[in-house]
């Protein structure tokens, strides 16, 4: 079975979960999106609003943000992994819950076994924090990370600021732009390896 139809597999096990009551309030489920054969999976907290309506991560404003970055450093969407730790839109886009979370956590860990990226770049502290639960962003940003995760092995975490952060603070905005730029390195390091 080729990833892609992996992916497809879990989707569909994802469509019937009521592990919790985000399924009960969104309008579809987002899954994730890209490639399948990808060397990198960018990681978000959550569904928002346009998210929901359309079932495509990273669609509205802070999709915008993060199409800018990726163009800023050549990379298309086509070329990688985009999906959330929860596939359903907390409601009046809220914050995740540490339960939430937990429930969605299986899948976003298949979704990683499946496509066994050589990074994880995480968008955000709940990404951040799903990974590693007491780092705090603000330390750990743009740098590598080594992680093990249970049944998958040993794989580079990335940390990024989350692109809603980005647009509503100077400086975060510019910590943000600074760490993408490190992608292309970080991917070419990993190709010579």
């Amino acid at each position: 079975m080729t990833k892609k139809e992996q992916l497809k597999k879990l989707n569909n096990q994802i469509l019937k979960c009521h592990r919790c009551t985000l399924k009960l309030g969104c309008s579809n489920i987002v899954f994730g999106a890209g490639n399948p054969e990808a060397q990198i999976i960018f990681i978000g907290e959550a569904p928002g609003k346009k998210e929901d309506e359309i079932g495509v991560p990273f669609v509205g404003s802070s999709g915008r943000i993060l199409d800018k970055m990726l163009a800023s450093i050549k990379i298309k969407r086509e070329e990688f992994y985009l999906t959330n730790i929860c596939k359903c839109r907390p409601p009046e886009n809220r914050d995740p819950l540490p339960e939430e979370v937990k429930e969605c956590w299986p899948y976003l860990k298949k979704q990683i076994a499946i496509i066994q990226p050589k990074i994880i770049v995480t968008l955000g502290k709940y990404a951040l924090n799903s990974f590693l639960p007491t780092a705090k962003i603000s330390e750990v940003h743009g740098k590598i990370i080594n992680v093990e995760i249970k049944k998958i092995g040993k794989i580079k975490l990335f940390p990024l600021h989350h692109p809603a952060a980005a647009r509503i603070n100077r400086k975060t905005k510019a910590l943000f732009e600074e760490d993408f730029q490190k992608i292309p390195n970080l991917l070419k390091n990993k190709k010579e390896q």
